[in-house]
């Protein structure tokens, strides 16, 4: 088997359809495999998977354990040489599988590879491509000169803004909605971290791939992908802005906070906690329909 596809699925049945119809159009001329495997969504995906789409192997969680928990189900079973994380509220072009096994092929020093990610009105998804979150990358975002200064390689070295999007470039971690990850760095890595329940896991393990393995981390936008963001998740907004900054303080405690002055340590966690507050109580005065992840 050359590549395993591993689709987290929760509660997004038609776009998870979508993608599945686009997946199984793409041109690829060695075998692959589809797994999905659903997060006990409440929906009619795990029918729809099963009447629509047979070709794809099915596996049902008891529970839901959240993107970490789940993709890690499908890797353990993924029987590929390369492996793709793909998020259900993606859609991929037919050449997107062929174009991205041949850039892996022609980068022997990859352990990861990333698509050009557009959001459904054709701009750049920011989160494609990103800098690791040392505190001095964070505060920069979190007190807005990131955005102030987009083209500044120091004040937006999260989202790489400074890079042009249509070069292909070598990056510190692509978003895990759509993740090439080659079996031999994900092996040396292991598994993702189960302890994220939505979000940064993926930059979580291209630090562990690139930082601690010693593999490149590339990103390439040769390959466009349309991604539907965020779906699943304005459904449950309360619980996973809480998740969203979470996250931040584990990746901090995991990655930084041994080599960091417990002063700014204390002030890192006072300042995720106060930002988790803002985001609650500004999500609490937006209607439903408007309510995000983050600030």
């Amino acid at each position: 088997m050359d590549l395993s596809i591993i689709i987290v699925s929760y509660n997004t049945c038609d776009l998870l359809r979508d993608c599945l119809r686009s997946v199984f159009a793409c041109l690829y001329d060695v075998p692959f495999e589809v797994i999905v495997v659903d997060n006990n969504s409440p929906d009619d995906s795990v029918a729809v998977v099963r009447k629509e789409f047979p070709q794809a192997r099915l596996i049902e969680s008891p529970v839901n354990g959240g993107y970490a928990y789940a993709n890690n189900i499908g890797l353990k079973v993924a029987q590929g040489d390369h492996l793709l994380l793909l998020n259900p509220d993606t859609v991929l072009p037919q050449t997107a599988l062929q174009m991205m096994r041949q850039f892996m092929a022609e980068h022997a020093d990859a352990g990861v590879g990333g698509a050009k990610l557009v959001l459904r009105d054709g701009s750049l998804d920011l989160a494609c491509r990103r800098g690791f979150p040392t505190l001095e990358v964070a505060f920069y975002r979190l007190v807005g000169l990131s955005r102030r200064y987009p083209q500044s390689s120091r004040l937006n070295r999260y989202n790489l803004g400074y890079l042009d999007p249509d070069q292909v470039a070598e990056v510190d971690a692509v978003v895990g909605a759509f993740m090439w990850i080659r079996r031999e760095a994900l092996e040396q890595a292991g598994l993702l971290d189960e302890r994220f329940f939505a979000f940064g896991e993926d930059i979580d393990l291209c630090y562990r791939i690139k930082v601690e393995h010693g593999w490149k981390v590339y990103y390439n936008p040769a390959v466009v992908v349309t991604h539907y963001k965020s779906q699943s998740m304005r459904k449950d907004a309360l619980r996973m802005n809480v998740q969203f900054y979470r996250a931040m303080w584990l990746f901090h405690q995991k990655h930084y906070a041994q080599r960091t002055f417990f002063l700014l340590n204390w002030l890192t966690a006072l300042g995720i906690l106060g930002l988790c507050a803002v985001a609650l109580i500004v999500n609490a005065l937006r209607t439903p329909s408007r309510r995000k992840v983050g600030l």
